[in-house]
């Protein structure tokens, strides 16, 4: 007679949710349903990140695009007529600001090289929260009137919808970074109804490869996502435009020599922008948090004086190609849209680069249109196809990615008529690009914080074994005073802040509780109001991951464990220093051999990746 403890055992089936997820992290076909799952997740963000963007546009402006209307009154605020301007970027300044600051750094700028660095040396791993704080930032930013583009941040918010979903199927690095370009695919080809430009976005610059089995997850991403956006957005043409042809054979000596012309506007578009950021850096010497809104008092006097450069600006540049402005206010609005790009996001704005690279080219190929046009009347032909050529041509001189350049500029303009010029003009922006600068311009931001995406990762060494002994902790619920006085007993300048369960909540600096106390009446304030949020790293993150968060933080960086949420110890700007020299010193050249990791300048016990 079967017993009834077996019989007990037979019944029970098996554990569905351990099989899922070994068939989600190891199979062919548990990664196709994870890119199915970010190619929704990424085009239901895009639809909601346009709609974002336009209540906000709405609701600073009074207008759907004010870019289109010119320098008209605010409908909510009349009495302010176009003097509005000055306040609209002050205010979304006020509010992104603190929230970038605050909750995700990284949602500061245009977001690409961000989405690069992540997959070439974080394995593809992204902080689910910049994909909420990015969204937010940019549609404050964009609707406040920031002079940049959507593309940016949509592909960052994709990228970390798709790091997340891997990060919680808990899959492996290769696995993971096919699923942050899926997000990063599904972004663009929702945002733009244009799914192959989606996947070339994603092929050319994120993962920056073309091997077979990632493309296909691409492409199926692109696809859902494009599907979900077609049917909330509509299935029409970014761009309304003209029909266009080569009418004769001439022309094609003029769209190769506008090549490179728009190449070296590209390089100059990158420099400029860089530029400005620089001089934003230097002449900044207050919080932050509060730079948005000092500096949009600039970017609103240049909104006075050029409104059509409030938001993306995609009217003004459907009607530069239409032929409705002179070649000097063509130049005009080239020249403000790059200064107003640089600006915005010199200030700390948060907004892609795309779609000002886009206007600027539409400015700069009409204007050439309009002048060949009234030197060469009989051979120069259209204006607006020179326009048209001229937008993936600047792209291509500033991003250097010819494939995704073409592919792009059919499908937003629906206007095959014109591949032909539009291909040769592009490879050779792309080639002047090259013999005129190194970087692009998404990748020059990288290399400005010392990072080379081209060349092997020199620094792989696990900040695991560069730890220093964590300093105690500060329970949440302690008073400001307590905080201070155990802050006294350590010597150090911060500690790591936790809650009942020992779990990480942040840190508590002496300078913020220096301030606190000043004055005398608040020694009983609670710890858990005065927290700071320095980037956190993990124990199996390297020195590269590791320089980038020093970077952002001026004091030491709280290092956690596996599971994220105690301090296993901390890393300081003069151990990472040191360990960075030891591995120059023991280059790999000269043995062969992977460098080892440095011990510990500061003589304390280096913790193992077990824990401390």
């Amino acid at each position: 007679m079967t017993s009834l403890p077996l019989l007990v055992r037979r019944s029970i089936p098996p554990r569905p949710l351990r099989g899922w997820g070994e068939a989600l992290r190891g199979s062919e076909s548990g990664l196709l349903m994870l890119a199915l799952v970010v190619g929704a997740g990424a085009g239901l963000g895009a639809v909601a990140f346009r709609w974002l963007i336009l209540a906000v546009t709405k609701i600073f402006s009074g207008y759907d695009d004010y870019s289109a209307v010119g320098r008209a009154a605010n409908p909510h605020v009349p009495w302010l007529g176009p003097w509005f301007l000055l306040l609209a970027p002050v205010i979304s300044g006020l509010l992104y600001g603190p929230l970038v600051y605050r909750f995700a750094r990284e949602a500061r700028g245009h977001g690409v090289p961000e989405v690069m660095y992540a997959v070439a040396r974080r394995g593809g791993r992204i902080a689910p929260r910049v994909a909420a704080v990015k969204a937010l930032a940019s549609a404050l930013c964009i609707g406040g009137g920031g002079s940049v583009g959507r593309e940016g941040p949509i592909v960052q918010i994709g990228s970390a919808l798709g790091s997340t979903v891997g990060g919680l199927a808990r899959l492996e690095e290769e696995r993971l970074r096919v699923l942050v370009a899926c997000g990063a695919a599904g972004g663009i080809a929702a945002t733009f109804n244009a799914p192959l430009a989606g996947v070339f976005f994603a092929m050319e610059l994120i993962l920056r490869d073309f091997a077979g089995r990632a493309f296909g997850m691409v492409v199926l991403s692109s696809v859902t996502a494009s599907v979900i956006g077609r049917a909330a957005l509509g299935d029409e043409p970014f761009l309304h435009l003209a029909a266009f042809r080569v009418d004769h054979p001439s022309q094609y000596g003029w769209f190769v020599l506008l090549g490179v012309v728009a190449g070296a506007v590209g390089v100059a578009f990158t420099r400029v922008l860089y530029l400005i950021e620089d001089a934003c850096d230097r002449v900044w010497r207050g919080p932050e948090w509060l730079r948005p809104a000092v500096g949009g008092l600039l970017l609103g006097a240049l909104l006075l004086a050029v409104p059509q450069m409030y938001g993306v600006g995609y009217p003004v540049l459907g009607r530069g190609i239409a032929g409705d402005y002179t070649v000097a206010y063509l130049l005009l609005l080239l020249v403000a849209k790059v200064v107003g790009t640089g600006l915005t996001i010199g200030i700390g704005g948060s907004g892609g680069v795309f779609a000002p690279s886009l206007f600027v080219g539409a400015m700069l190929g009409s204007a050439y249109g309009q002048a060949l046009e009234w030197l060469f009347p009989a051979t120069a032909g259209s204006p607006g196809a020179y326009g048209l050529v001229a937008m993936g041509a600047v792209f291509a001189g500033a991003g250097r990615a010819p494939i995704t350049a073409v592919i792009i500029m059919f499908e937003l303009t629906g206007e095959y008529s014109i591949i032909l010029p539009l291909m040769a003009a592009i490879v050779v922006a792309t080639g002047i690009s090259r013999l005129l600068m190194r970087d692009t311009i998404y990748t020059l931001k990288l290399r400005r914080r010392g990072v080379d995406l081209d060349a092997a990762t020199p620094l792989g060494v696990p900040v695991a074994g560069l730890l220093e002994q964590r300093p105690g902790s500060v329970d949440a619920d302690a008073t400001a005073l307590e905080a201070a006085r155990l802050l006294t007993a350590t010597g150090h300048a911060q500690l790591p802040v936790t809650d009942p369960h020992g779990a990480y909540l942040g840190v508590v600096e002496a300078r913020r509780l220096t301030e606190v106390l000043a004055d005398g009446r608040h020694d009983a304030a609670a710890v858990d109001h005065l927290l700071d949020h320095p980037p956190t790293l993990r124990q199996d993150d390297d020195l590269d991951a590791a320089l980038e968060a020093l970077d952002r933080w001026p004091g030491p960086v709280p290092v956690l464990a596996a599971d994220g949420t105690t301090v296993v110890g901390w890393l300081t700007h003069r151990t990472v220093l040191a360990a960075v020299r030891d591995v120059r010193l023991r280059a790999p050249a000269a043995t062969g051999r992977p460098p080892s990791v440095p011990s510990s300048p500061t003589g304390s016990t280096a913790h193992s990746p077990a824990g401390p």
